[in-house]
């Protein structure tokens, strides 16, 4: 017998036990499909942020190449040609392929 048609044989009034059982499966489930790869994302996102330093390419979302002239907390200038600089604020990252070294591209919100 496979392991569904057993568990639909169980009684009716059954322990309080299997449906306590089944809550924290699903947490489980929930906690190692969705919560833990988001949190590993995250630490990477920061890991990403923190090794950016001038003079490093990024392209931002908007598809504009640069390299990075100066970082703070909450801002970047990019400069995308001789003497074209744009400041950039509330930055949030999106990690890139290694296409172009290009390494990091930015969502400006």
């Amino acid at each position: 017998m496979n392991l569904l048609s057993i568990l639909l044989q169980a009684p009716a009034g059954g322990s309080q036990w299997s449906g306590i059982l089944m809550m924290v499966v699903i947490v489980a489930i929930f906690y190692f499909f969705m919560i833990r790869p988001q949190q590993k994302k995250q630490k990477e996102i920061q890991k990403s942020r923190e090794a950016l330093k001038t003079g490093d390419k990024v392209i931002t979302a908007g598809g504009i190449y640069g390299k990075i002239k100066e970082i703070g907390d909450t801002y970047m200038l990019i400069e995308v040609a001789d003497g074209v600089r744009i400041l950039l604020f509330s930055l949030q990252r999106k990690t890139l392929s290694s296409r172009n070294n290009l390494t990091t591209e930015y969502v400006t919100t």
